[in-house]
């Protein structure tokens, strides 16, 4: 993966080997031609600079570091990577590639929440367009300034973000609806008078009505978008302590027998009819956590305990558990024998009608799939919903209809999501895994990035909703906090400049270090040395510039 990164600079490389071969030139050159051979030198670092050549290397880390690969992850073959890295390669790829218009297919796809804030960055400050396909309407708000909306084979363009688009397109239907019914009741009158007259005194003036009819054009009739009705229980109501955890490890047995600790998580609980959404970095164990909650994965220490009257339904992330050999109406039977009609009925409420239901699953799209997956998971009447990662790969409308379904749901609802939209529609709590614990957060996700921000921006967090792996709070006045900030301030600012300095300083050596060598080297078996060399070089002066540039401001 490192290399299908790397060849979008094909052409510096090329040139720093172009340098290392004229540097080895002048070296042994006559002294009649050196000056030539230091021209050519010069020219070739004065177009590696231009072309940005000293910093290409620190864009590389920039940009990989940003769409979450590691070097490990860069290490990896391409035929060994997972689709997701494979994904994020070839996203970093055409970030690197500055074209001068940027074209990404469901770029947000496989990136964690620090991944999709840069990217949302990256794309705010890019210089030339772009256009983006993408499913992730929280992406789309931050990043877009025109809509694209093909819709029965015609595409149309809205200014500003997705959800001005919302605002205008529910404005244009209902447009359209009054002129489609004003049209028809129109076509309607026409029709009966060509009808009445077409063979009497007035015939003349109906064939001439009819003449226009035929030319009319006609307003496509509102598409009406149906929506998800779901009903739930009062019966199946829990207690008011849904679920608690005591001392709880999550982890894993590793080949060898030992205990594998990926993170604590403090001792609390989930209250009846909140909704919670885990969130965390790729690969972090967000799902192992749900699995230790429900029992299907032992703890390492503590335990977790579902409340009294407690009845989950667990959609897994894919809904791959479906066999694809069933119709519809087979997998909802599956679950739960049910009479036919009622059967009907039911899948009905999940817009599954007429000879849809007779639908084999493998011929289901995802939306529709993930449908199927909520009415098998909802037919046996659960109280308490855990999804894992219920959006992945629903197309915008059937991301709309869940929201909808999980809106009117009664019960309490444990989620798992990268969907930041889900997440800011439905969640009152928060845990966030990061750093081997788990933080809980009563609040939405907006109340927890005004919290974020206000902590970067102040440092000294007020009392704030995070409970037990919450920053602690010291227990001091206020004057002796601000006397202590400012020390603080002042300090680090003093050790900043100076850790800056030793920086400079450690830099200049190296670039003199590597120079003096490239002087030195002659011969034709230095050739790969003088290159190497000249690599090295770039990439320090790139190195020393940046530390310049920070010393100065």
């Amino acid at each position: 993966l490192r290399e299908q990164v790397i060849e979008t600079f094909r052409h510096l490389i090329d040139l720093e080997e172009q340098m290392a071969e004229s540097a080895l030139d002048i070296q042994q050159t006559q002294e009649s031609e050196r000056k030539r051979a230091e021209r050519r030198y010069s020219s070739l670092v004065d177009r590696y600079e231009s072309e940005g050549g000293y910093d290409y290397h620190n864009a590389i880390e920039r940009v990989v570091a940003g769409v979450g690969l590691t070097e490990e992850i860069l290490d990896t073959l391409i035929i060994d990577a997972s689709g997701g890295e494979r994904t994020r390669a070839a996203l970093a790829t055409a970030l690197l590639g500055d074209p001068d218009i940027l074209v990404l297919d469901e770029p947000t796809n496989y990136l964690d929440f620090n991944g999709l804030e840069w990217l949302e960055g990256f794309l705010s400050t890019f210089r030339n367009a772009f256009i983006v396909v993408s499913h992730d309407r929280y992406f789309l708000d931050r990043v877009v300034n025109e809509i694209w909306e093909i819709d029965r084979a015609r595409m149309k363009t809205f200014p500003g973000n997705y959800s001005k688009y919302k605002i205008l397109k529910a404005d244009e239907n209902e447009r359209l609806s009054k002129e489609y019914r004003k049209q028809q009741e129109h076509i309607r009158r026409e029709e009966y008078f060509i009808a009445r007259y077409h063979a009497g005194q007035r015939s003349k003036e109906a064939r001439g009505r009819a003449k226009r009819l035929d030319k009319i054009d006609l307003i496509d009739a509102p598409v009406i978008e149906e929506t998800v009705a779901i009903r739930s229980s009062e019966a199946t109501r829990t207690g008011e302590i849904v679920l608690r955890t005591t001392t709880l490890e999550v982890g894993y047995t590793n080949s060898k027998g030992g205990k594998v600790t990926l993170f604590e998580v403090p001792d609390t609980e989930i209250h009846r009819g909140t909704t919670t959404a885990i969130i965390g970095n790729n690969g972090i164990g967000k799902t192992t956590l749900l699995k230790t909650l429900l029992g299907d994965i032992p703890a390492l220490e503590g335990k977790s305990s579902l409340g009294h009257n407690v009845k989950t339904g667990y959609f897994r992330q894919g809904s791959d558990e479906i066999p694809p050999n069933l119709t519809v109406m087979e997998a909802l039977l599956q679950i739960k024998n049910l009479p036919i009609g009622e059967a009907r009925g039911f899948l009905a409420r999940f817009l599954f009608r007429g000879e849809e239901i007779f639908e084999k699953v493998s011929s289901l799209s995802g939306g529709e799939r993930g449908r199927l997956a909520l009415a098998r998971l909802l037919i046996l009447e659960p109280n308490v919903l855990v999804l894992d990662e219920p959006t992945t790969h629903l197309d915008i409308q059937s991301r709309e209809a869940l929201e909808e379904m999980l809106i009117d749901f009664r019960g309490t609802i444990l989620f798992v999501t990268h969907d930041r939209h889900l997440i800011s529609l439905l969640a009152n709590n928060l845990w966030i895994i990061h750093d081997g614990v788990v933080d809980t957060f009563d609040g939405t996700y907006k109340e927890w990035q005004e919290y974020n921000n206000q902590k970067i921006s102040t440092h000294t967090p007020s009392e704030s909703k995070l409970q037990d792996h919450k920053i602690q709070i010291p227990g001091k006045g206020k004057k002796q906090k601000k006397k202590q900030s400012k020390s603080r301030i002042k300090s680090n600012k003093h050790n900043t400049k100076t850790n800056r300095e030793e920086i400079i300083d450690r830099l200049e050596k190296q670039v003199q270090k590597i120079e003096i060598e490239l002087s030195e080297s002659t011969g034709d078996a230095d050739l790969e040395r003088i290159r190497e060399l000249g690599i090295e070089h770039s990439r320090l002066n790139a190195k020393l510039q940046d530390a310049l540039d920070q010393w100065v401001n």
